[in-house]
């Protein structure tokens, strides 16, 4: 399956709608999307949806990283939306969820 990246904006908070394997193969377009959306929104906080995810793997789970560490630096931040209870126990077991906020909807 192909990954897909979608920039929206729900009310007032940018986000990044994900789908498809977040694989190696798919990194740069994936590492492609994010930054553009963490620079076209400098000093807010931006969503990634990784509802649509079927695959995450620790190439993934970097770009995530360096997406939350990249928009920190700017007063800004990252969170994830998940509500997939796989994607959710992957993100747990990596350490992910102690460094970005995961959350299982767009409003806080």
């Amino acid at each position: 399956m192909d990954l897909l990246c979608r920039s929206v904006i729900v009310g007032e908070l940018p986000v990044l709608v994900v789908s498809g394997e977040l694989d190696l193969a798919s990194i740069p377009l994936f590492s492609d999307a994010v930054v553009r959306l963490t620079n076209e929104h400098i000093g807010v906080t931006v969503a990634i949806d990784l509802d649509g995810v079927s695959v995450l793997d620790d190439a993934g789970l970097g770009v995530l990283l360096g997406a939350a560490g990249r928009a920190r630096e700017h007063d800004g931040d990252v969170v994830l939306v998940c509500t997939g209870k796989r994607l959710l126990e992957r993100l747990e077991r990596s350490g992910l969820m102690r460094a970005i906020d995961v959350r299982q909807r767009l409003a806080p």
